[in-house]
């Protein structure tokens, strides 16, 4: 046992008693940031070597400081992106909304799909997208600063020339793109107004801008999708809208018929919880 393994169990205790769900999972990560070296290879870190800038780490996280924002970077999917104050950190029920997405593209006679993502933050689901559909050329849209800063950033970094950034409100985006694209895929504020997040992480460090949304039941921005996607998707389009697992219902009426909806389905997250929205744009 080196002694970098013996603080990582101390700080793993630490962050335990703090509420910490993932203790040694963060207690190794916030190592092998500050060692400079991956988790596997934490053993490695010789005695002589260790920096005290680890517990500087272990201190912000016990105080549930988001562990992306003292690394610097989340994974989502395939990707390492930037992410820090002032954008939404991407979690792991999104990959699950990306996942669709893309085997849904996978499954389109398309040689080369469109597709726009409404309200992109650090830009996970785009980049997710150009990354595994060959040939999909992909418009990422945000309109808050400070999250189109990260955006621009991970996009420079990991955009293959095939995703463009365009910073412009959701409801109102790419009237250029008008019955042009094959899918829309969004993951909104959605959280009611005066509803108070349990996490300390999301409550006290994600902007309040991509948590809440418009209106008494926080779905303003879900409507918004709704109508951008009907006027942005060809016939036969598809569209995918992230939501709380209490709003499953709400938002699958959001795709009425009478709208030219079809296939309208609400499906589950990996804890099989109501997580996200799909229709298709009828082609009648």
């Amino acid at each position: 046992m080196t002694f970098l393994l013996d603080e990582i169990a101390l700080a793993t205790a630490r962050l335990a008693e703090a509420g910490v769900p993932s203790p040694r999972t963060d207690a190794e990560e916030i190592a092998a940031f500050v060692h400079g070296v991956r988790r596997s290879e934490l053993h490695t870190v010789k005695d002589s070597e260790f920096d005290a800038l680890f517990w500087e780490g272990v201190a912000r996280r016990e105080a549930r400081e988001p562990l992306q924002h003292i690394t610097g970077h989340a994974y989502f999917r395939y990707l390492e992106l930037a992410v820090g104050p002032g954008v939404f950190v991407p979690r792991p029920e999104t990959e699950v909304v990306a996942g669709w997405a893309i085997e849904t593209l996978r499954e389109m006679d398309v040689n080369a799909p469109l597709v726009v993502d409404l309200g992109t933050g650090s830009g996970a689901i785009a980049l997710s997208i150009a990354q595994e559909v060959a040939l999909a050329e992909v418009h990422a849209v945000e309109v808050d600063p400070a999250a189109y800063t990260w955006a621009k950033r991970n996009i420079s970094e990991h955009g293959q020339g095939r995703t463009h950034l365009h910073p412009e409100d959701l409801a109102e985006a790419l009237p250029e793109l008008n019955g042009k694209v094959d899918l829309v895929i969004s993951n909104p504020p959605y959280i009611p107004p005066g509803a108070i997040p349990r996490d300390p992480e999301v409550r006290d460090y994600d902007p309040s801008r991509a948590l809440y949304g418009s209106g008494d039941d926080g779905l303003g921005e879900v409507r918004a999708v709704e109508r951008t996607a009907r006027r942005l998707l060809r016939p036969g389009g598809w569209v995918a809208v992230e939501h709380a697992d209490e709003q499953g219902r709400a938002v699958y009426l959001t795709f009425p018929e009478d709208n030219g909806w079809r296939d309208v389905r609400l499906r589950q997250d990996l804890t099989r919880r109501d997580r996200f929205v799909t229709a298709r744009l009828g082609q009648d």
